[in-house]
């Protein structure tokens, strides 16, 4: 999978590491300490050097990214992973670093900007984005709702992604609907909710079948 994808592969890892560029046309902008992490009050409440803001952020990113990439091509049913999922994972670890890094230099560049609102606007568009892809995955063990129910059931597997690319569309944009009254516990509920009802669907589905074959 890695030899299929090599270009590819190299454009996102480039674009992972791009912010280190971008850190470097704004140095003398930034402050000698930078704020890396905000509290749910939108205010900083962790700090970095700079050289590991625009350094060590994009390296952190880009070995995350290479891990994703080997993990995934070790997977036994790496063959049955579509092309088009498999891009949207590629491009996940590039754009968090785009993302992420951007916002850490404009607000330490003196920018007001309201962090929790931009990543939970970004989160939503991620779950809008895998909500669509993940109807289409094959069963895998990197990719998708790997409950033992799916893995083992093509039928399973199939009306559980259904079901679960549903569930990712409707928290992705209530994510996006709620955000002038978002709050942690709001976010956390629409993040993991989504993630969560896929698995009980499959158990339930699962007893479904078990009872009618029985």
């Amino acid at each position: 999978m890695i030899r299929q994808h090599k270009k590819m592969i190299l454009l996102t890892s480039i674009v992972t590491l791009l912010p280190i560029l971008i850190g470097l046309l704004l140095w003398n902008r930034l402050p000698d300490t930078v704020a890396t992490h905000f509290g749910t009050d939108n205010q900083p409440n962790g700090y970095s050097s700079k050289a590991f803001a625009v350094f060590g952020l994009p390296a952190m990113l880009l070995f995350f990214h290479l891990l994703c990439m080997v993990f995934t091509s070790m997977d036994p049913k790496a063959k049955d992973i579509s092309k088009k999922i498999f891009l949207v994972v590629l491009w996940i670890c590039p754009l968090t670093s785009l993302f992420v890094c951007s916002t850490i230099y404009m607000y330490n560049a003196g920018y007001q900007l309201n962090v929790q609102y931009l990543c939970v606007i970004l989160v939503g568009i991620l779950y809008l984005i895998l909500g669509n892809f993940i109807p289409k995955t094959k069963p895998n063990y990197s990719i998708g709702f790997r409950v033992p129910w799916a893995l083992y059931d093509p039928d399973n597997w199939y009306h559980t992604h259904r079901f679960g690319g549903k569930c990712m569309v409707v928290g992705g944009i209530a994510m996006i609907v709620t955000l002038p009254f978002q709050n942690i516990w709001l976010f956390l509920a629409l993040a993991v909710i989504p993630c969560i009802l896929p698995g009980i669907y499959s158990y339930l589905y699962y007893r479904k079948t078990f009872k009618s074959d029985h």
